[in-house]
Order: structure tokens, then C-alpha cells, then sequence
């Protein structure tokens, strides 16, 4: 396997203070990435922290089947020579000894340092997959019964090819350590969460609204089984639960607990990252934006097996290809991946789309107002959902199955709003137009 890192030369100063600044902003990707720092943890972070940004230089992108990950020369002056993808896995603990527990968390992120983003593609635990070994399995119970190599020729074979560079895999309670450092996250609970699995010895309940959620109840909330959407329902709080943890993580006094939060998480970590690539991710983190996150979730459908009395969700062929062309740049041509300009475009007509409409305001006619404005512009598919439970300030459009252009093409119509690049929206939407507050102001954009 190629390597990933540059170590390249530079000068050995830095500006402390403005790395104190962006740390705020590298510590949301640390985790995402990493979550971790792994077992080089506290260097790691002290890299992060204040390796200076003028140490870091471009280079020339090589093909990707030749170009090493890291570029290597004076210490802590790793960084990224071209993209990466990474899978994280959540593993029970319980389950198999070791990092051999089945995986309800199952993550692939595209690390670009050419556009300086991360894309990520949620998994659902039930996907089925079909393992040489195996046969036909659920995607989570891989790891327990085959370990990692065997679930990342899994994920690769779901995934036309695709090549996983490296992996992460996450004990389970991880998640209650980082929230408990961090002093909680703040989260809304859409509704009442109230479930009992003796067999598990889980009991969860939480109150519907804003809530400081510790790390205990941060992991219920994402492993809540009560609702009808069932896995996917927990795909979705995950991603909920990023975006908390994004909003945490701004915090100034969260930075000190840095170091600490890093060390307590090395027992629960196993990967095939070398130290130099680990400090290079870090450095990677300096230069990026808040925006810089995109998640979506695998697209697909549940169906339900009676001869194995039990659910699979079934990916969509089409919609899988259009993630690997719009997250992860890659493009089917005869039987091998290509990596094509980054100004191609695949996008559909937007118009086309189909799209959830949900009232977030105060005033419930504004759903059918939305909607007789989108079609004069020449929207059809369009259909109404239950009011979200909280008026928000902003409109949004979640881009559900992730068409990133269309999403951004909505907004240009609309002329208000932002984008939300994760899986949150309605299932059976192509993007969920949520109206906000900023249309009562302004109930004609773009006339």
C-alpha cells in the first residue's frame, strides 16, 4: 500500500497565537477524522496545534495509483500529497475481544487536500453486502466475523473497487469519554426517546427539545431504537451528533482539555495509520473551513427478508454511483475508477428533484406559499411533511441523497437559506426544503 504523507522543509517558527485562534476550528476534524489521535495522541495534537502554516507547501499531484499519502522531510512538517479514504468503524465491545465486535458505526471519509475538504458517506449497519467468505451478510457483522481486511474488500466490493488506504476502529464507549471531557453537547431531541432492551441491558430515555445531552445520553441518542425509521433513523443521529460536536468544539475552553481528551481515547483506538500520517491529518485540519464537512448517507431502501426474518437495506445502484462521482470523485469508465477534472459536472435537472416541503416558522400557510413559488420556477415533485417541532431561523436545504448541485441550485432560486450537506432530511426526498423565519422577511426571493 502507497503511502500518504509529504515531509517537506520550511522554516521552524510559528505564530502560537494564531494557532490558538484556529484551534478551535482543527479540533471538530481531529475527531472526525481520527476521533482519536491514536496512540501517538498527545503529539499529535500538540502538531496540530502549532505546526506553523507557512511550513505547509503544494506539491504536484501524481496519479493516484503512484503518488505516495505523505511527503516526508523535517519533523511535524508532514502533510497530506493526495487524497485519502478512510473508514471509521464503531465496534461493541462486547461482543468479541479485541476490535473484533460487530460495527454499528460504519464511516468512509474522502480527505481531500486539494480542495481542503472531507466527505463522508454513512453506512447502514443492515446493508447487505455479499463477502466471498461469508456470503450474504449484514455490513456490521463483517468485522466480528471476518476482522478489518475482510470488511474493507467488503466495503470496496459494495463500492465498485474503490480503494479504503487506511482504517480506524472505535471501541465502543469512546463516544461517552469525549462527550464527558467536552462538558456535554448540546443537542435537540425531535421527540420523546423511551426504550428498554433487557437482552442489552439498555434503558434510555430523554426529553423531546434542546437538551445538554452527557456522554452516557449522547450515546443513547444515537442508539435508540424506538422509531419507525429504525437504522437509518440512527444514521441520521450520528450525523445529528456530528454537527453538535462540530458546534462544541468551537469553544475556547474546550482547547486546553485538548491533550487529555486525546490520551483518554488512546485504549479504545486500532488502526493501520502510521505516526507520520496521523500528524499529517492533523496539519490538515489548519486550513479548513467550518463548511469544509459534507456527510450522506449510502442511498438504498429497507426490505424485509421473511426466509431470514430480519431486514437488509437494499443500496441503490444509481444512487451509489452518483455519491462516488460527487463525494469521493470518482467515475465508472468501462471497468475501472477514473478521477476526472474537478469541473466535470453529472448533475440532473434540479427541477426533476424531488422535494420535501416542512414548515419550521410560525405561520402554516408558508408551506403552500414555498411551494406555488417553486412551481412557477418549474419544480413538480414536490410534497408536504409534518412541521419541524422547532422554528428555525435560517431555511435549509438538506441535501438527502446527496446532490450537492441541485441543493445549491434550490438556493440560488430561493435566495435565502444554507445548505446542510448531511442525510437528516425526509427518506424519500432528494433534498428537504425546511422554511425558516428569513422567508417572513424576505416571502419572494428572487422575483
Amino acid at each position: 500500500m502507497s503511502g500518504l504523507i509529504d515531509y517537506s522543509s520550511g522554516r521552524n517558527s510559528w505564530d502560537r497565537g494564531s494557532r490558538v485562534i484556529q484551534a478551535n476550528q482543527v479540533l471538530f476534524w481531529c475527531y472526525v477524522i481520527i476521533i482519536t489521535a491514536l496512540i501517538s495522541a498527545t503529539l499529535g495534537a500538540i502538531a496540530a496545534l502549532l505546526v506553523p502554516k507557512q511550513l505547509i507547501t503544494m506539491v504536484q499531484e501524481e496519479p493516484q495509483e503512484q503518488a505516495p499519502l505523505v511527503n516526508l522531510g523535517y519533523p511535524f512538517q508532514y502533510r497530506l500529497r493526495r487524497s485519502m479514504n478512510l473508514l471509521i468503524m464503531g465496534v461493541d465491545r462486547g461482543s468479541s475481544p479485541g476490535f473484533r465486535g460487530r460495527s454499528d458505526t460504519i464511516l468512509l471519509l474522502r480527505i481531500d487536500p486539494k480542495t481542503q475538504t472531507i466527505n463522508l458517506l454513512s453506512i447502514p449497519r443492515d446493508t447487505q453486502v455479499q463477502v466471498p467468505q461469508l456470503g450474504e451478510r449484514k455490513i456490521n457483522e463483517v468485522n466480528f466475523l471476518g476482522g478489518s481486511e475482510v470488511t474493507i474488500d467488503a466495503i470496496e466490493d459494495l463500492l465498485k473497487g474503490i480503494q479504503i488506504d487506511r482504517y480506524i476502529r472505535i471501541q465502543r464507549g469512546a463516544l461517552t469519554e469525549l462527550v464527558d471531557h467536552l462538558g456535554g453537547l448540546e443537542v435537540y431531541v425531535p421527540q420523546p426517546m423511551s426504550y428498554i432492551d433487557y437482552t442489552q441491558g439498555l434503558t434510555i430515555e430523554l426529553l423531546p427539545g434542546w437538551q445538554t445531552l452527557n456522554g452516557q445520553q449522547a450515546e443513547d441518542f444515537v442508539r435508540f431504537r424506538g422509531d419507525a425509521l429504525g437504522d437509518i433513523g440512527r444514521v441520521q443521529r450520528q450525523q445529528l451528533l456530528l454537527k453538535a460536536l462540530q458546534q462544541r468544539l468551537k469553544n475556547p475552553v474546550v482547547i486546553p482539555r485538548l491533550a487529555q481528551v486525546l490520551r483518554t481515547m488512546e485504549p479504545y483506538i486500532d488502526t493501520n495509520l502510521s505516526p507520520e500520517e496521523r500528524i499529517a491529518l492533523m496539519q490538515f485540519t489548519l486550513d479548513m473551513d467550518n463548511e469544509a464537512l459534507k456527510m450522506v448517507m449510502l442511498p438504498g431502501s429497507s426490505q424485509f427478508s421473511p426466509f431470514e426474518n430480519t431486514s437488509y437495506w437494499i443500496m441503490d445502484d444509481d444512487g451509489r454511483d452518483r455519491i462516488l462521482r460527487e463525494y469521493f470523485r470518482q467515475f465508472w469508465r468501462g471497468n475501472v475508477w477514473d478521477t476526472p477534472d474537478y469541473s466535470v459536472s453529472t448533475g440532473r435537472d434540479p427541477t426533476t428533484l424531488r422535494i420535501a416541503i416542512q414548515n419550521a416558522t410560525t405561520q402554516p400557510e408558508l408551506a403552500h406559499q414555498v411551494a406555488d413559488y417553486l412551481e412557477s420556477k418549474g419544480y413538480y415533485d414536490l410534497y408536504f411533511i409534518p412541521d419541524w417541532p422547532h422554528p428555525l431561523k435560517n431555511t435549509q436545504v438538506v441535501v438527502q441523497k446527496g446532490d450537492i448541485k441541485g441543493g445549491e441550485i434550490l438556493l440560488e432560486e430561493l435566495g435565502i437559506g444554507t445548505l446542510e450537506a448531511m442525510s437528516t432530511g425526509d427518506l424519500s426526498s432528494d433534498l428537504t426544503l425546511r422554511i425558516g423565519q428569513d422567508w417572513l422577511s424576505d416571502p419572494s426571493p428572487n422575483p
